[in-house]
């Protein structure tokens, strides 16, 4: 035999050889991905028998045993976690998970260098540095916990209020959480705010609320009506009064000034949209009602608001509402216009004035109308209590003790304004 043909029988040999060891790896591979699959501690560690190398084992099994406390030795689970950062050390979530293991053991120090070498790899991943922030308010790191919540906050994965709520439990400073922890983004300082308000913190809501108004970029008005309506709910009528004349120079075209004289109504005549929240008009849907804006028909103006009845419900009605600031110990004159087209029952629509706080302390209510009329105007004259910083205007329609009580037809109202006497 030459040497040349015995020649490429050895590499003829080599290569089996090699397609061999090739097969058995990947066969190997394949098994261990086969008991991984099985995403039990006893498989993953007939997975890692197999498949030795992979880093992912490691860290899963370590994370189950953690889980089902099936192993109470921390150590354990550290040296499983070092196994998966040493085969995959550019990998940032088994860094974490390292530096979570660290912690349980009660070794800070080296819990700190795992995290920072994760913060390292993924500097902005939500999720790291959620798990990092908690470290670092557990471990008293304020302002790095702080800090990486803010990153948090940018990436959006963890619901805003438990991130607003670990920056609480790091600290009270809400100067610090706004500058550290609350980006300048009117999406997230509006979560904030109305985080702030639900928690009746009203005080740390005021400083998120100057904080918005300070920004330059534009925001929707309606992102302010929850705060708006705390401030109502919590009887802050000067805040409010506040809030809404700075939503007025934020917003010219569509909030009224409440230094707009005479009329303390805003969009009385209703040329404007209803905005459904704040001091403007608010329309809650009801079933047997329809509120809608008509253009063909006004006392004054281009336009009028029209409430429908289908005549299907005994209704007690008071959805189109508008909230107005006043003065206590002050004469007041109401004025509103309506008209009337079929309106059945012997209970039909009116106007009602009264404190939201306290509807029995002062409450007064125009003559109802029915049946068809034409436009006419309903008055009211009245001196507000002592303690009476807001009303609530309302088309009310209490509902009918006769028979025959489902009411139907249509009403418009027009021209309402309530002016302060002299």
């Amino acid at each position: 035999m030459s040497g040349k043909a015995l020649q490429n029988i050895v590499v003829r040999i080599c290569l089996v050889a090699a397609m061999l060891v090739c097969i058995y790896a990947v066969l190997r591979r394949g098994m261990g991905a086969w008991y991984f699959q099985q995403k039990s501690p006893q498989a993953i560690q007939k997975a890692i028998r197999w498949d030795p190398c992979n880093a992912e084992y490691y860290d899963a099994l370590a994370t189950l045993r953690h889980l089902y406390a099936d192993n109470e030795n921390p150590g354990e689970q550290v040296q499983l976690y070092l196994h998966a950062t040493s085969f995959s050390p550019q990998n940032a979530h088994f860094w974490t998970d390292l530096g979570m293991a660290y912690d349980w053991a009660g070794n800070r120090n080296e819990a700190m260098r795992a995290f920072a070498q994760a913060i390292e790899l993924s500097p902005n991943s939500p999720d790291i540095n959620w798990k990092f922030a908690n470290f670092c308010v557990r471990t008293g790191k304020t302002s790095e916990g702080l800090q990486a919540l803010g990153k948090v906050l940018i990436g959006g994965t963890v619901p805003r209020e438990d991130v607003f709520a670990l920056a609480e439990m790091a600290t009270r400073d809400e100067n610090a959480i706004l500058k550290e922890a609350v980006p300048p983004e009117a999406p997230i300082l509006f979560d904030y705010l109305n985080y702030q308000a639900k928690t009746g913190d009203m005080t740390g809501a005021k400083q998120v609320w100057d904080r918005l108004l300070a920004l330059t970029s534009p925001f929707d008005l309606r992102m302010t009506f929850f705060y708006l309506d705390t401030l109502i709910h919590k009887r802050e009528t000067e805040q409010l009064a506040d809030a809404w004349s700075a939503l007025g120079k934020r917003f010219p075209e569509k909030v009224a000034s409440l230094n707009a004289p005479p009329n303390l109504v805003a969009n009385g005549g209703f040329e404007s949209d209803i905005l459904n929240g704040g001091l403007d008009w608010r329309v809650v849907p009801l079933e047997g009602a329809r509120v809608s804006m008509d253009l063909e028909e006004a006392f004054e103006g281009k336009r009028s608001v029209r409430v429908d009845f289908d005549g299907t419900q005994n209704l007690d009605y008071g959805h189109l509402f508008h909230y107005v600031l006043v003065r206590p110990n002050t004469r007041y004159r109401f004025s509103g216009y309506m008209r009337a087209a079929g309106i059945t029952t012997d209970s039909g629509p009116r106007f009602q004035v009264f404190d939201p706080y306290d509807a029995g302390k002062e409450s007064f209510a125009t003559e109802n109308v029915i049946g068809t009329s034409a436009w006419a105007e309903q008055r009211l004259e009245f001196k507000t209590a002592a303690d009476t910083r807001l009303l609530l205007i309302r088309i009310a329609r209490p509902p009918s003790g006769k028979f025959d009580n489902k009411i139907a037809g249509t009403v418009w109202i027009d021209g309402v304004r309530l002016t302060q006497e002299d």
